[in-house]
C-alpha cells in the first residue's frame, strides 16, 4: 500500500448511501483504500457493521448509520451523525436505489411512487442534507449512481426509467447551481451489474418467463455489446476517479459503464 500522504483521497471524508451490498459496498471500500474516511448508510445494520469493520481494516476511519433514505427525518439525523462523526464531508455518493418492473398496461401506482421515492426523492433528500456543509467548505464532490436507464428508455421499466432520468436531471441542475462553490456533481450510469439487485431481476425474469437462471442471466448479458455483466469494482473505480482533485474540471456529466451499448 502507498504511504498515507500519497493516497489520492488522503484526508478526505466520504459518505455512501445504500452501502450494505453491491455497488455501494464496492465504492465505500474503494474510497477507503484511496485514503478517505468513510461513513456508510443502509437499512440493514448487520451489513453496515461488517462493512465498517472492513473500512477500518484499511486504516481509515469508518462510521455506520442505519437509515431509510426515503424518510427525510431519518436522512437529516443520518447527515448530522455523519458530519459530527467525521468532522465534515467532502464526498457524497448517492447510491441507494432499487429496481422494479411492470408493463405500463395496468401499471401499479404503488410501484410508480416506490420507484420515484427510492431512486429519485432519496437523492434529493440526501443531497439537501449535505449540500450546506459542502457549500460552507466551498468544495466537494457529489457522485450520483444513476443507470443507463437515465439515458435511454427501457421496456417494462417505466417508473424506474422515469426516476433515473430524474436523477440525471437533478445532477445537471445541481452541477450548475453549485459550481460557484467549487462543488462538482456527476452521475455514473451503469448497465446491468453483477450484484444482488441484478440477481433479483434474474429471479423476476425466471418467474415471468419460465427461463432457467442461466437463460435469464444470458438475456441480461446480451444487453451489453461485451456480452457480460458489469462488475461493481468497475463502478467504484469511476467513483474514486471523480472524487479526486484532478477531476475538478468534470461536472454535470453522465458516465456510461455499459460495455458500449449507449455511446452518447
Amino acid at each position: 500500500m502507498l504511504h498515507n500522504d500519497k493516497l489520492p483521497l488522503a484526508g478526505k471524508r466520504a459518505v455512501v448511501t445504500g452501502a450494505g451490498r453491491g455497488i455501494g459496498r464496492s465504492i465505500a471500500l474503494a474510497l477507503a483504500e484511496a485514503g478517505a474516511d468513510v461513513a456508510v448508510t443502509a437499512r440493514t445494520a448487520s451489513e453496515i457493521d461488517l462493512l465498517v469493520a472492513q473500512i477500518q481494516a484499511t486504516g481509515r476511519k469508518g462510521l455506520g448509520v442505519s437509515c431509510d433514505v426515503t424518510n427525510s427525518e431519518q436522512v437529516q439525523h443520518m447527515a448530522t451523525t455523519v458530519i459530527e462523526g467525521l468532522g465534515g464531508v467532502d464526498i457524497l455518493v448517492n447510491n441507494a436505489g432499487n429496481a422494479g418492473s411492470h408493463k405500463f398496461l395496468n401499471h401499479s401506482d404503488e410501484l410508480w411512487h416506490r420507484m420515484l421515492s427510492v431512486n429519485l426523492t432519496s437523492v434529493y433528500y440526501v443531497s439537501k442534507a449535505f449540500v450546506p456543509t459542502l457549500m460552507n467548505q466551498r468544495a466537494g464532490r457529489i457522485i450520483n449512481v444513476a443507470s443507463i436507464a437515465s439515458r435511454v428508455g427501457g421496456q417494462y421499466i417505466a417508473a424506474y426509467t422515469a426516476a433515473k432520468h430524474g436523477v440525471l436531471g437533478l445532477t445537471r441542475a445541481l452541477a450548475v447551481e453549485l459550481l460557484p462553490n467549487n462543488i462538482t456533481v456527476n452521475a455514473i450510469c451503469p448497465g446491468y451489474v453483477n450484484t444482488p439487485m441484478t440477481d433479483a431481476s434474474i429471479n423476476n425474469i425466471m418467474a415471468r418467463t419460465g427461463m432457467t437462471e442461466a437463460q435469464a442471466r444470458e438475456a441480461l448479458e446480451k444487453t451489453s455489446p461485451q456480452r457480460r455483466l458489469i462488475e461493481a469494482d468497475e463502478i467504484a473505480a469511476i467513483a474514486v476517479f471523480l472524487a479526486q482533485e484532478s477531476s475538478k474540471g468534470i461536472t454535470g456529466q453522465a458516465i456510461n459503464i455499459d460495455g458500449g451499448g449507449v455511446m452518447s
